[in-house]
């Protein structure tokens, strides 16, 4: 195989490649969870969701600390002042949130009534999780959704808080939002664009080549 075939080869490979990577953890399409609100509010603290239904990004530069619960009430991550980001490893918050439908194992011993276990993540002030409160957590479609194909609340979601020592909530709504019915998957669609863009550049380096060696003339396949 000559270096311009390998690179091609190589080039389409990447191309397949590259869309499932980017895609394995992205949410849902047909969902839509947003952010409503903040409370209480505080300059410096924001909170968003990322990738449509998937995970929560917390990012505090307030100067004060911020606890968001777990399931059971009891304290699941902080954000200190100095930007700590911190999980508590005796919540089951911790484990459950591994998975997108809560399948993971909780080690035995862990208790959210025993005092918190704090492990250290970052010093960045920003904490991402995986909530199972805003997010749908059936496998079919939710018996909220009276018509498919128009886009719809599913439900009002909220997340248990204490900003600075005050207890508050983050929170939002999850929309239900209808997709075509003949639409293609959005991974095969990045997949064909690039192995187009990968097939485009092989054949123009080929066609360079023979060019320059005086080869076979630079005709199209």
């Amino acid at each position: 195989m000559s270096v311009s075939r390998a690179v091609l080869v190589a080039c389409a490979a990447i191309a397949l490649a590259a869309p499932a990577t980017a895609l394995a953890h992205q949410g849902n399409p047909n969902y839509l969870s947003e952010v409503r609100g903040l409370t209480p509010s505080l300059r410096g603290l924001s909170v968003e969701v990322l990738n449509r239904d998937d995970r929560l990004l917390l990012h505090n530069t307030s100067g004060r600390t911020v606890v968001v619960d777990g399931y059971s009430g009891e304290p699941y991550a902080r954000v200190k002042a100095d930007g700590t980001v911190e999980v508590n490893t005796n919540s089951e918050a911790y484990y459950l949130n591994q998975d997108r439908f809560a399948d993971a194992p909780i080690p035995k011993g862990v208790d959210p009534d025993k005092p918190p276990v704090w492990k250290a993540l970052s010093k960045t002030g920003r904490f991402e999780w995986h909530d199972h409160r805003m997010h749908y957590m059936g496998k079919g479609r939710p018996k909220q959704v009276s018509d498919p194909d128009v886009r719809q609340k599913v439900f009002d979601w909220k997340v248990p808080v204490v900003i600075a020592g005050q207890k508050g909530s983050i929170n939002g709504d999850l929309l239900w939002t209808p997709l075509p019915e003949d639409n293609l998957p959005l991974g095969a669609i990045l997949a064909f664009a690039g192995l187009i863009i990968a097939l485009s550049v092989g054949v123009f380096v080929i066609r360079r080549r023979r060019a320059s060696t005086g080869g076979e003339t630079a005709e199209a396949w």
